[in-house]
């Protein structure tokens, strides 16, 4: 709830400083035009309990600490088009329904790695799985070692969604434009899950997992109406409510989190010229 509580106190404080700006002509430059971009996030991650349920077992692990895998900074990888999508990055596309208001279609490569060696709560039973951790268990410690648990959506944690944004131009110019975006979106998770729990076959395919929501605002600077670079600050929830474990179906997990996520990305506008009113003569 600290995300959407951050998200709301900067919209209303943007929006205010922006209500105190001189009146200005309003642009439809941006009216009935698309806008890509491409760009790197890095993620934060609240605890989660995740619930694990399959033949053998029972149970759920509390309060399960996170974090992302950004790849180093290396131009060969960066920007090499055979490896763009190994780094955590954002892609989007838009279109600009109105003078200010946008649709847009995006996919947030996150990477989701439990932390390991962590000591949490665990409540439930395991059985007949021939490993040290069979037994019963009512709030007890638990250390999440190799040999027990390993979970990471690591290629990746792929937030597949839609979001409407609003744009506003504080700065106009035809050389250089600052401007002000605000949204709100959901989506589909489509994760590719790295699982190893206890003594089962490993499980590594991409999967329909469940479902996010979150907002965004954040800060464009355009130029000569074509090429701009963003800078995102982005937050909401995760549902994952089927979540692959081993290779057998009957073995899933589930979770619900917050994320947030810093982003930059570059992209590029592409404009139509309005088609002139022409007004009926009857």
């Amino acid at each position: 709830m600290k995300i959407f509580k951050v998200l709301t106190l900067f919209l209303l404080v943007t929006r205010l400083g922006y209500g105190q700006l001189p009146v200005k002509k309003k642009s439809n430059k941006k009216l009935h035009s698309f806008y890509f971009y491409w760009g790197w996030n890095r993620d934060q991650f609240s605890k989660s309990d995740i619930h694990f349920k399959g033949h053998d077992y029972n149970f759920t692990l509390y309060d399960v600490k996170a974090h992302d895998r950004q790849s180093s900074f290396n131009p060969s990888l960066y920007l090499n088009p055979a490896t763009l999508t190994y780094p955590q990055y954002n892609f989007r596309i838009g279109y600009f329904l109105r003078r200010n208001y946008n649709i847009s279609f995006g996919i947030d490569h996150m990477k989701y790695v439990m932390t390991s060696n962590q000591v949490v709560k665990i409540s439930g039973h395991i059985s007949e799985t021939e490993t040290i951790y069979d037994g019963v268990y009512s709030n007890d410690d638990i250390t999440l070692s190799g040999d027990f648990l390993k979970l990471e959506h690591t290629d990746g944690l792929n937030y597949v969604n839609v979001e409407l944004r609003r744009t506003d131009e504080l700065i106009p110019g035809n050389i250089i434009s600052v401007s002000l975006t605000e949204g709100m979106g959901g989506g589909f998770l489509y994760p590719r899950t790295d699982a190893t729990l206890m003594n089962n076959a490993q499980y590594d395919q991409f999967h329909l997992a469940g479902m996010g929501i979150g907002g965004v605002v954040g800060l464009n600077i355009e130029f000569f109406n074509t090429f701009f670079i963003q800078s995102e600050v982005k937050g909401g929830v995760i549902y994952l409510t089927d979540v692959r474990t081993t290779n057998s179906r009957s073995d899933k997990a589930s979770q619900q989190f917050y994320f947030s996520q810093f982003n930059i990305v570059l992209g590029t506008s592409i404009r139509f010229k309005n088609k002139p009113v022409v007004k009926s003569s009857l």
